[in-house]
């Protein structure tokens, strides 16, 4: 059956041209973002672990705030890519408008507390003093770039939803060239570089932690002027006046709210579950925590794969159902499900065969590595239930707004078997660092047979651009 099912998959050349012409400008830019972060948490490894640890707790905030803006648009992004098939660009700029609002307004929320009293904010996550000074010093400033990173990702989605991808990779790319040299300038201090018989005199600023926060912010702000200017100078469909972001009727409003509040609230509440494991992975210690943010890192590289896989999923059924074509639409899913299991077995590979280079380059302690390698495995195993989740959530079942489900499996799964789980194993059996990761992975074989099921009763099949 699987046989079957794959080779006409592999025999469609109008979904696989479709699928790719997609999802592999979103990966690439996931890609390119997690090249950064790698590269980010390579640099500020230097530092030593009690940074690695730092930055990676003040960046749980981000993660935060970034599931809640993903909630937004990714909710937003349903709407539109109905609307795109349906060919109705009016009410896309509306979902543009709002989605801006509400992004924007998350944004400063997150914003006020991190900047007012970043100290604070890190005593939710770590006890440890060293841990908490050089995190406040990141956080007070990474989090200006929070608005512009809002901005981005509500045009970015727009963009994917009416089929323009290819934009979002060349500022992304812009934006990490931007970062990347911020940061050699501003973490380092001034120094000699020698290249065999050549000596290079490289200014710096030698601000640390705060430095490689500076240069985000940075790029942020590259990214926002550079995306925004291309839109409305080459006149993309989302390129529109203010007045034609606003004038939301009662019917307009009302598929919104139904449409995209669950998915707001499902990446927020996870996002806030997710955050709280880092909760338990802090009170073990700044080894498990320098251990998980390095494999989480890792990791990323394999999953910015499904991140391009399901933004395909939910844009091409979201284009096929607002056309009306149902039974297409419905192929299309079969076959990113053997799409999303083919890539999985590349995936589980390619995380084997980088982790041991890639953890030799930082400076850390043997322990350490031997955590982050063994947390790396763990996800390995755990890939083809976390994958199809990616897919089948993310792609499948909101492309129709079946997002009242999509809240039930991922907030269930992280608050009623993760969390518990996590706390279990890292605080009252005191077991080590990969062993309390694989508990919290359970979550994720739970979600995939309830996902699995719910995907069979077919209730995401909707024309939502039919109904408003």
């Amino acid at each position: 059956m699987l046989l079957a099912t794959t080779k006409n998959m592999l025999s469609d050349r109008m979904f696989l041209e479709k699928a790719f012409r997609i999802a592999l400008p979103v990966a690439m830019q996931g890609m390119l973002n997690t090249v950064v972060n790698l590269v980010d948490t390579m640099m500020i490894g230097t530092l030593g672990e009690t940074a690695i640890a730092a930055v990676g707790l003040a960046n749980k905030v981000f993660f935060v705030f970034s599931l809640l803006v993903f909630g937004i648009v990714s909710g937003s992004g349903i709407l539109a890519a109905q609307y795109w098939g349906n060919g109705d660009v009016k009410n896309i700029r509306k979902v543009l408008g709002l989605a801006l609002v509400l992004a924007v307004g998350g944004a400063v929320c997150f914003l006020v507390p991190a900047t007012v009293n970043p100290e604070l904010v890190m005593r939710i996550f770590t006890t440890s003093a060293d841990t908490i000074r050089v995190g406040a010093a990141y956080l007070v400033i990474a989090a200006v770039s929070y608005p512009f990173t809002a901005f981005t990702n509500v045009y970015v989605a727009m963009l994917r939803a009416v089929g323009q991808v290819k934009l979002p990779v060349l500022t992304s790319c812009l934006a990490i060239i931007v970062n990347i040299v911020c940061n050699f300038l501003l973490i380092f201090p001034e120094r000699d570089l020698v290249l065999g018989n050549v000596t290079i005199h490289i200014w710096g600023m030698g601000l640390g932690v705060a430095g490689a926060a500076l240069a985000t912010l940075l790029a942020r702000v590259v990214e926002t002027v550079i995306l925004l200017s291309v839109v409305y100078l080459r006149k993309y469909p989302i390129a529109c006046r203010p007045m034609e972001m606003v004038g939301y009727s009662k019917a307009f409003l009302r598929q919104f709210v139904t449409t995209c509040t669950p998915v707001i609230a499902n990446e927020f509440i996870w996002g806030l579950g997710i955050t709280i494991y880092s909760l338990a992975y802090g009170r073990m210690g700044d080894n498990a925590v320098a251990a998980i943010t390095i494999a989480t890192t890792i990791q990323d590289i394999v999953v910015v794969l499904f991140q391009g896989l399901s933004a395909a999923t939910a844009v091409i059924l979201g284009h096929e159902m607002g056309a009306g074509k149902m039974k297409r639409a419905e192929r299309y899913a079969t076959n990113f499900f053997v799409l999303q299991f083919l890539v999985t077995l590349f995936g589980m590979a390619v995380c084997m065969l980088i982790r041991g280079p890639i953890l030799s380059i930082y400076r850390i302690t043997p322990e350490v590595s031997a955590d982050a390698a063994l947390c790396i495995l763990v996800f390995v195993l755990f890939m083809p239930a976390k994958m199809f989740n990616y897919v089948n959530v993310v792609g499948v079942l909101r492309s129709g707004g079946d997002t009242k489900m999509c809240l039930f499996l991922d907030t269930s799964g992280v608050w009623l078997i993760g969390i518990p789980l996590a706390f279990l194993g890292g605080l009252y059996f005191r077991y080590p660092i990969h062993i309390v990761y694989a508990m919290v992975m359970l979550e994720e074989v739970y979600k995939a047979g309830l996902g699995y099921w719910r995907y069979r009763q077919k209730k995401w099949l909707r024309n939502l651009a039919a109904e408003i």
